[in-house]
């Protein structure tokens, strides 16, 4: 339905709908009466989630600089849900839903699915073909940055690439850190605990600087807005990366049959993932591309795929925030390693791999912020969680596929390369 087409009154009672809704599952909850699985879990994510997006998106300064509402979800939440507030079988429910009911996987396949079918063929083909210098232009600065400072510090400039560095752009904590601390603890002379205490804060801290720093990118877009495509990749005039002509009113059958493309590729990239070495997400990519271009699908599928991205990210991106706080954002952890010099190598390294996938991205013939945003931001967060909070504060959730290209993909690059960096020290050594 057409907002426009609703009536005042109406208004006022879909309001007091909502309020009363909200009134209860409150309750439920506060007495420890929310129900498990879906249904409780869900609730009071969506509850919890469109008062602190609201909140966040009504207040000054951090809704024009630092994201709006999807920063105060994701730093609202963790702090509500773990500070006794809520009740802890309230928190193991909606952990058991982010982790083992799949909501996360559900999302993203949702948004990769509808955002590639949503391309412009040849938009994509050029677009994957110039992307991987962006990555290599992040990689490259981020390195660059943080281990200058690092030496300047007296940390050292391969020491703070190798614990600061190289995690923060590794594509998160179970892709990223833990195969990094896998491979370095076997050669160098640090424990595994050791090098985890030193890169678990810098995964969260380099988090949470690159959802603010995607809030302020988007308000840069605001004020030269020849930096940003807003939320298109290529900075081709003609070519739009998104349909032209996509009705914003889709029927229910038109919905169901994108979520069945959405889950049947997530199905696809999971067989796929157990007979190829390549991550789930990745090959899920790959092969809605291939089949994007090859054009098999007739347009009233791609339409369907796209419009059920839409409808996904329209109703759920606060209350999947919310299992992001809850679930992946540790703010003692975050406070707990809130030195000025780990703050200080963390934030020089996320604004190198901006500065350098901005770079490179317009050399290559992209927008520079959508570039930084998705090369560079989407290199140094926590993976697919990460990925969702940095395009949810600077409102591209289209970029998806490029996002998880850069978490997936590159997070396989940082482990070549932390492989190789090694074989190379310990052979000039």
């Amino acid at each position: 339905m057409n907002s426009t087409s609703i009536s005042a009154k109406d208004k006022r009672t879909i309001n007091i709908v909502f309020f009363l809704s909200a009134v209860i599952i409150t309750l439920a909850t506060l007495q420890n009466q929310l129900p498990s699985g879906l249904v409780g879990a869900l609730g009071i994510m969506a509850v919890v989630g469109y008062i602190l997006n609201l909140i966040g998106n009504k207040t000054p300064i951090i809704n024009q600089f630092f994201g709006g509402g999807a920063i105060v979800v994701i730093f609202g939440s963790s702090y509500i849900f773990h500070s006794g507030w809520m009740p802890h079988e309230t928190v193991t429910t909606v952990t058991t839903f982010m982790d083992g009911g799949g909501f996360l996987a559900f999302f993203i396949a949702s948004l990769v699915t509808g955002s590639v079918l949503g391309m412009d063929s040849n938009v994509l083909k050029k677009a994957a073909l110039k992307y991987i210098p962006v990555i290599l232009g992040s990689v490259f600065f981020a390195f660059l940055f943080a281990g200058v400072v690092g030496h300047l510090l007296g940390e050292g400039f391969f020491e703070s690439i190798m614990l600061i560095a190289l995690p923060i752009m590794g594509g998160g904590m179970g892709a990223g850190a833990v195969p990094l601390v896998e491979i370095m603890s076997g050669q160098t002379d640090m424990s595994s605990e050791a090098l985890m205490s030193k890169m678990v804060p810098a995964l969260a801290i380099g988090n949470a600087i690159a959802i603010v720093v995607a809030g302020l990118l988007n308000k840069l877009g605001q004020y030269v807005p020849s930096l940003t495509g807003n939320g298109r990749l290529m900075r081709d005039g003609d070519a739009k990366e998104l349909m032209e002509e996509i009705k914003d009113a889709h029927t229910v059958q038109q919905l169901g049959l994108g979520a069945l493309l959405a889950i049947t590729m997530f199905f696809v990239g999971t067989m796929l993932g157990s007979v190829i070495d390549m991550h789930p997400y990745a090959l899920m990519i790959i092969f809605v591309a291939l089949v994007k271009v090859s054009g098999l699908l007739p347009r009233e599928l791609e339409v369907a795929a796209h419009g059920w991205s839409k409808f996904v990210v329209d109703n759920l991106t606060p209350a999947l925030l919310v299992g992001i706080g809850v679930v992946y954002t540790d703010l003692e952890q975050i406070v707990a390693a809130l030195t000025w010099e780990n703050l200080l190598m963390v934030f020089t390294t996320v604004v190198g791999a901006v500065i350098g996938s901005a770079l490179v991205g317009r050399m290559m013939g992209f927008y520079p912020i959508e570039a930084a945003i998705t090369g560079g931001l989407c290199m140094a967060n926590m993976g697919g969680t990460g990925d969702v909070a940095v395009l949810a504060s600077c409102k591209r959730m289209e970029l998806m596929p490029f996002a998880q290209i850069s978490s997936r993909l590159g997070g396989a690059l940082m482990l070549i390369l932390a492989t190789l960096i090694l074989q190379l020290l310990s052979s000039v050594l």
